[in-house]
């Protein structure tokens, strides 16, 4: 598993600076979510829907649209992490919407986290079994949903 911690180092998407000057944090998050063969999608939620920074990133990875970009055909698992009561379930719903309009292969379910800052210990380890559980088997699925046997069904 590779985190990917940098995402606030993309510049908005730009469709005039895309393309072959698309600039080197656009052309790194491409290769690593091509070469991957899942993703887990992990969110907070600001307002009720996908906070700015994740939506840019899909955004930078859906293009070029139709086959040619990173995320094309990609399978995908939602979570959400949030510090509010609810989960980030409104977030995990508009990223199911948006992924699978830039053609991602968006996996049944989510895990939302309430109060996620009470679910992780000072050093960012899982300390709530149900929710260890839950993760456990949503990364199940994401991992027989990628796999080739599966993708061949």
């Amino acid at each position: 598993m590779e985190l990917s911690e940098g995402l606030a180092a993309l510049p908005p998407y730009d469709a005039d600076a895309d393309g072959e000057r698309s600039p080197v944090t656009v052309r790194d998050l491409r290769e690593r979510i091509a070469v991957a063969d899942a993703l887990l999608v992990v969110t907070p939620e600001y307002n009720g829907s996908i906070p700015g920074v994740p939506k840019n990133a899909i955004d930078w990875a859906s293009r070029p649209p139709h086959g040619g970009a990173s995320l094309w055909g990609k399978t995908v698992a939602l979570a959400g992490a949030p510090a509010g009561q609810y989960g980030a379930i409104w977030a995990q719903q508009d990223l199911r919407r948006v992924l699978g309009i830039a053609g991602a292969r968006v996996i049944e379910g989510e895990v939302p986290v309430a109060r996620a800052q009470d679910k992780f210990d000072e050093d960012g380890r899982l300390v709530h079994p149900l929710i260890e559980e839950r993760l456990r088997a949503h990364l199940a699925a994401l991992v027989a949903e990628a796999s080739p046997i599966a993708l061949a069904a």
